[in-house]
């Protein structure tokens, strides 16, 4: 049997923190939730949590770490090659939608650490800074199928992708408010749309 390295045991706890964590936020909610009660399900000590996480609101930011990092890196996948652009944007607003479906725990959290981030300047700059990060990331995607493509649009990429994430999260918002009325292949067809309209003030690349 194998035996964890020091660094791979603490790699291990961290992990089940995260997951803890995220299944005690969501049955309690941000400001019930307390440290002891994180390292109680994840059957850890407040130390072990504290030999990992500074607060609750760090042990957030590596899950928003790692939840826009999987949202890319599947955003990638999506417009790499392949199908026409307007048929890669609706594949990725049904992928969007369909995992705010199969993971209504994290749009409900995510919406209520925003919430606590428009209160609190320290965190919202955290916060924020992980949102630009993300946003220029899909700016660098979208700047990389235009080169693709060889057309210039007439918007810059960066307000695209701006405009698109504000777009998901209105989506989210009706998702978890209204489950049962929003059409899964809404935020598709909205992104094809909006695409479609960004395509008319394109022009070819000098």
């Amino acid at each position: 049997m194998h035996r964890l390295t020091r660094k791979e045991q603490q790699a291990r706890t961290r992990s089940t923190l995260l997951a803890s964590a995220q299944r005690v936020f969501a049955c309690k909610g941000l400001h019930r939730a307390s440290i002891d009660d994180i390292a109680g399900e994840a059957g850890y000590t407040k130390g072990a949590f504290y030999a990992n996480f500074k607060s609750k609101e760090e042990l957030f930011l590596v899950m928003l770490d790692e939840h826009f990092s999987e949202r890319l890196a599947a955003l990638e996948q999506v417009t790499s090659g392949g199908p026409d652009l307007l048929t890669q944007v609706r594949r990725a607003g049904d992928d969007f939608v369909a995992a705010l479906r199969g993971d209504e725990e994290w749009c409900r959290l995510f919406l209520e650490f925003a919430s606590h981030a428009s209160r609190h300047e320290d965190f919202r700059r955290e916060f924020v800074a992980r949102h630009r990060r993300l946003r220029e990331g899909i700016t660098a995607l979208l700047e990389r199928r235009a080169a693709e493509l060889g057309v210039e649009p007439g918007i810059p990429a960066s307000s695209v992708a701006q405009m698109a994430l504000a777009m998901g999260h209105g989506v989210a918002i009706e998702q978890l408010l209204d489950p049962e009325d929003t059409p899964e292949e809404m935020f598709g067809q909205m992104l094809t749309l909006f695409f479609t309209g960004v395509a008319t003030t394109a022009a070819p690349a000098v």
